[in-house]
């Protein structure tokens, strides 16, 4: 996947005239794009969001971004808008509830592993004082900005995020290999993956 130019495009139901060059992946449909231009590459430090993102990613094993992506709104729904207090408590009953909800990916071991990951969660924010600080000390609290030409240059994981991967399932954490700690990487901004004739690469690189 490289990058493209696109002169018209529908978004979200408005013809909008673009001629900025992005990722291909982003041109999958507008709420791909969406997500690309507003969200992928952003450093995140607020909690709530690096749970929520973590979660996704992790519903995302074997699946594709964009099924997870088009039932984001569900998840937040169903889980209680990813406020992990909750979720630690959730009991049968409510693991039987979302096990017929059509809003979410229906896979138990995923639903089990997000209640054991919101109690890791609120642990590991017990001992570090937030998620945040835990999370970010793996790139010393600065995002890495890489300047791939093409996206087959892209890795699928890295040191870090085998690093990463291995002390979240030691505090308890599961769905954290560490291909999805490097999709979690892209998503947070811990590291600019955007390709350097990608338009969100400069501007990420320039504000954050």
């Amino acid at each position: 996947m490289g990058t493209i130019i696109i002169s018209a495009r529908q978004s979200k139901g408005i013809n909008v005239m673009n001629t900025l060059k992005k990722c291909a992946w982003a041109l999958a449909s507008a709420d791909m794009e969406h997500y690309h231009d507003h969200e992928w590459g952003v450093p995140v430090h607020d909690d709530r969001l690096l749970f929520e993102l973590l979660i996704l990613e992790g519903a995302q094993a074997g699946l594709s971004w964009s099924t997870i992506l088009h039932k984001r709104d569900g998840y937040r729904t169903a889980f209680d808008h990813f406020d992990a207090n909750k979720i630690a408590v959730y009991d049968d009953c409510k693991i039987n509830a979302l096990m017929a909800n059509p809003a979410i990916v229906r896979n138990q071991l995923k639903i089990s592993a997000t209640i054991s990951n919101a109690r890791a969660f609120l642990k590991i924010q017990q001992e570090f004082g937030c998620f945040d600080a835990y999370i970010w000390h793996f790139v010393a609290h600065k995002p890495l900005h890489n300047n791939w030409g093409v996206a087959a240059e892209i890795p699928a994981a890295t040191p870090t995020s085998e690093l990463m991967g291995k002390d979240l399932k030691k505090r308890g954490f599961k769905f954290v290999g560490s291909t999805i700690c490097y999709a979690y990487m892209q998503a947070t901004g811990m590291v600019n993956d955007h390709t350097t004739d990608c338009y969100r690469h400069a501007e990420i690189k320039t504000h954050y």
